[in-house]
């Protein structure tokens, strides 16, 4: 049998890429949006202010990451684990308490901008008079209160492609405003002004769509369970009690995990910022936006990944698991490869689009290929090493790459600007992921030793 009938004739694949299909599909629209958006953006502000917006709106969701306990983690992870024997009282209590949680890190996150404005404001955008750029933009934080959980919930009850239709409401407004903002000749306050209606229209809409849902599936009311009900006292065997020290050790591992990726991968824009300037800031940010689009096909495919293989993990399918992901590896390799040989041929091209300057950045945007296309070959990584109870491994591994990447950026980045950074990120991917990948592929061996 030939690898195409291979792929096309698992049931299992079929129903990822399905939901894959419908979840891009939905977000290829928001993409293309999101795009001419930027591109208005850079165009209207130049690399200074666009860079400066991309600081601030980089600091905000940085702050609340630092925070997070990445809620959507631990719903699917035990959710679905709890969905899938019928508890239905435990997958209330399990939201309901991740709920909480995530509205109180987004209150406390919140608080911190406000408060840390002026710092950031100096020492990072190195652009005075801008701390108030700073407070206004936290406003979505509150209006994102759940969205990590909502995220989590929509993955479970596999309903995440109806995110897709969420992200183009919110598209089409945003894009909208900046549209304005662009032929009218507007302010950087008001680009601004329309990333942020953008969140407060994703996060309420995320929480209220999840929220529906969840109400279908574990009938009105669900809300008003007793969260000690069922972390301790609940109808099922003393055995199948949830183990509240290992939930708590799973989001605490989880936060750790995320502050790790947050400060040596996804905070890039305040390092290069905080390294040299805001102008700078915005070439790595134009850079950096077009290797992304390698995530728009990626996203979908992590989103309904991670519950499937939840699953095959909780039946101990470790046969059918390993097969699934060389399959998905197989899949993601095609596409990514393409998107990455067509990227370095119009790269100059797409980033000219931004404007004749920024192709200045060409450099940036090959250095930052490499890593992303390793990446998005192998997304499954940290998922699979969730789904086997082993979120350690992969915030240590997170830890020695990002603290070695950190200390040599000191160093090179001042010296050779970010270019140097790009490269930097490209290492911290390729070792981070590879390590990850070696662990989880072990493990699956070991179990299937183990247990037959």
């Amino acid at each position: 049998m030939s690898l195409f009938s291979k792929l096309t004739n698992d049931p299992l694949l079929s129903k990822v890429l399905r939901s894959s299909g419908a979840l891009f599909s939905s977000n290829s629209i928001s993409l293309a949006l999101s795009v001419v958006q930027s591109i208005l953006a850079a165009r209207l502000l130049g690399p200074a202010g666009f860079g400066l917006v991309a600081i601030v709106m980089s600091y905000a969701s940085t702050v609340n990451g630092l925070l997070s306990f990445r809620m959507s983690e631990l719903v699917v992870r035990y959710g679905g684990e709890y969905l899938e024997k019928n508890e239905k009282e435990k997958t209330a209590a399990l939201i309901k308490s991740a709920s909480l949680t995530e509205a109180t890190v987004s209150l406390f996150a919140f608080v911190f901008v406000i408060l840390t404005a002026s710092l950031a404001s100096a020492y990072i955008a190195k652009t005075p008079n801008t701390a108030m750029l700073f407070i206004i933009y936290s406003i979505g934080l509150l209006a994102n209160f759940n969205n990590e959980t909502s995220t989590g919930v929509l993955q479970m009850l596999d309903k995440i492609k109806l995110q897709g239709v969420i992200n183009f409401i919110q598209s089409v407004f945003t894009a909208g405003m900046i549209a304005f903002a662009f032929f009218t000749n507007g302010s950087i306050q008001l680009v601004l002004y329309a990333y942020l209606a953008g969140k407060i229209i994703l996060g309420l809409g995320m929480f209220s769509t999840a929220f529906f849902h969840l109400t279908k599936k574990l009938g009105r009311g669900w809300w008003r369970v007793s969260l000690r009900g069922a972390f301790v006292a609940t109808k099922q065997p003393p055995d199948s009690d949830i183990d509240f020290r290992e939930l708590a050790r799973f989001a605490f591992t989880s936060n750790l995990s995320a502050t790790a990726i947050l400060l040596f991968r996804e905070s890039e824009i305040l390092w290069v910022g905080f390294f040299l300037t805001s102008e700078a800031a915005g070439y790595y940010k134009a850079a950096y936006a077009i290797v992304s689009l390698l995530s728009v096909p990626a996203n979908p495919f992590i989103l309904t990944t991670y519950p499937e293989i939840n699953r095959l993990v909780v039946q101990k399918s470790w046969s059918r698991l390993k097969d699934f992901l060389k399959k998905i590896t197989t899949v993601a390799a095609v596409y990514n490869l393409a998107l990455a040989a067509g990227f370095i041929i119009f790269g100059k091209w797409l980033l000219s689009i931004y404007g004749e300057q920024y192709t200045a950045a060409y450099p940036a945007l090959i250095a930052l290929l490499i890593g992303f296309t390793f990446n998005y070959t192998l997304f499954w990584n940290r998922p699979l090493l969730l789904s086997l109870g082993l979120p350690q491994f992969p915030l240590q591994v997170t830890l020695v790459s990002g603290v070695a990447k950190l200390a040599l950026a000191f160093p090179l980045v001042p010296r050779f600007g970010y270019i140097a950074e790009a490269a930097l990120l490209s290492f911290y991917y390729i070792t981070s992921v590879g390590a990850i990948v070696w662990r989880g592929v072990k493990e699956i061996k070991t179990r299937m030793n183990y247990e037959g």
